[in-house]
């Protein structure tokens, strides 16, 4: 209704969500087990946003130049592999060695050994970034040095993962990623949310939501090896068309990287949720053998998304409809929200679930209220909630 103003993420136990803050500059941080470099602004937009993409790699590689294609990828992709001859009609070149130019980005879907030499290869070429799509590295028990090696390799190049299918931008149409997805291009009008998971099944279902919520970004960080999840989202701040980020952590890999992400995010005006696992003992049993995560103390992690002024959502459902609220509404700074339907029994159950979760259904003022009434049936009783009743179905003009 026009003048009603919706407040609140509807979590009562997650600090609102507000525009007001100070910003800062990206932070390095490395913390035990995990080392994760700053991602500054330029040094992460060629992976992100590339006009030039290389597949590295055999029948998934080829599938990642597919997914350019279905999506109407309108720059170069090159594949790489050293015996075909054409991929889907583009030349193959033997080796990154050959590629005409540094790449912008790169999908290495080569086995977890050969990833290293691929990464090294990449990095000594002046690639914008790398995406490692294959598994066995610190979530193995004989993957570790792997993994450093990888990071070593790659030394100031970014690399998402290892352990992951990549990423999704749906706002220019380029899909790093090696498998169906349920997302739309989005057109030049259009801002959405970014989701980013450590869990590349999760981002495939997240994708095929039905839910009228326009995603801009799919990211899955995998293993965090060298980018992390905090990382990742702190510099898709930088994009204006961006609405609000969802972040699915399995272990918060550095706690001063989502501090400097929440200064970034207050400061932008561009809420952010969180839907942290692992509070289970199976849960996080099943973090570690996924992405190596450790998830700690579900109390301590409460503890900091408060604190950082992120809402948490329990599951996907709840994520992707916080999101949406977001998305639609903006920063949120109250929980004070204005409920319409068309049923007294509705009206009755959202009082209930509102009072329930510490949201408040404030009084219309009495001049808000007048003008209420002046557009429903002489039977309706304007309040909040508001039941309009059935009289007006159909009637286009007075449900606006």
């Amino acid at each position: 209704m026009p003048g009603w103003s919706a407040f609140g993420t509807g979590r009562p136990r997650s600090s609102a969500i507000s525009s007001a803050g100070i910003c800062c500059a990206h932070s390095a941080h490395s913390e035990a087990g995990n080392t994760v470099k700053s991602a500054s602004s330029t040094r992460l937009t060629r992976l992100l946003r590339p006009r030039t993409i290389a597949v590295i790699g055999g029948a998934v590689a080829t599938r990642v130049a597919e997914q350019c294609d279905r999506m109407g990828f309108d720059g170069a992709v090159w594949p790489v592999h050293p015996s075909k001859e054409t991929v889907l009609g583009r030349r193959v070149y033997r080796s990154v060695a050959e590629l005409p130019d540094a790449p912008d980005a790169a999908f290495v879907g080569v086995n977890r050994h050969a990833t290293v030499a691929v990464v090294d290869a990449l990095s000594k070429h002046g690639a914008g970034g790398a995406i490692c799509y294959a598994s066995g590295f610190l979530e193995a028990p004989d993957g570790g040095e792997l993994q450093q090696a990888v990071v070593g390799v790659a030394g100031d190049m970014p690399v998402i993962g290892p352990n992951c299918y990549g990423l999704i931008n749906f706002l220019d149409g380029a899909p790093l990623w090696p498998d169906q997805h349920g997302g739309r291009r989005l057109d030049s009008r259009e801002r959405g949310v970014a989701i980013i998971t450590q869990s590349s099944n999760i981002a495939i279902s997240i994708t095929m939501q039905r839910r009228g919520l326009p995603i801009a970004y799919v990211v899955t960080a995998g293993n965090q090896a060298q980018l992390g999840v905090a990382d990742i989202a702190n510099h898709l701040l930088d994009d204006d068309r961006l609405s609000a980020i969802g972040l699915h952590v399995e272990a918060f890999e550095s706690v001063r990287g989502y501090e400097a992400l929440a200064r970034r995010a207050r400061c932008r005006g561009v809420p952010v949720v969180v839907m942290k696992v692992g509070r289970s003992v199976r849960g996080g049993e099943a973090a570690l053998t996924h992405t190596a995560s450790v998830a700690g103390s579900d109390a301590a992690a409460g503890a900091l998304l408060r604190r950082l002024g992120f809402a948490r959502a329990d599951g996907l459902a709840e994520l992707l409809e916080t999101l949406k609220l977001l998305h639609v509404h903006g920063p949120l700074d109250r929980a004070r929200v204005g409920v319409m339907c068309c049923s007294g029994g509705e009206a009755s159950l959202l009082a209930d679930v509102a009072e329930a979760l510490g949201i408040a259904l404030p009084d219309l003022g009495q001049g808000h209220a007048a003008r209420v009434a002046e557009t429903v049936h002489p039977f309706v009783t304007v309040a909040n909630p508001f039941d309009y009743h059935t009289f007006d179905w159909g009637d286009a003009a007075a449900l606006r």
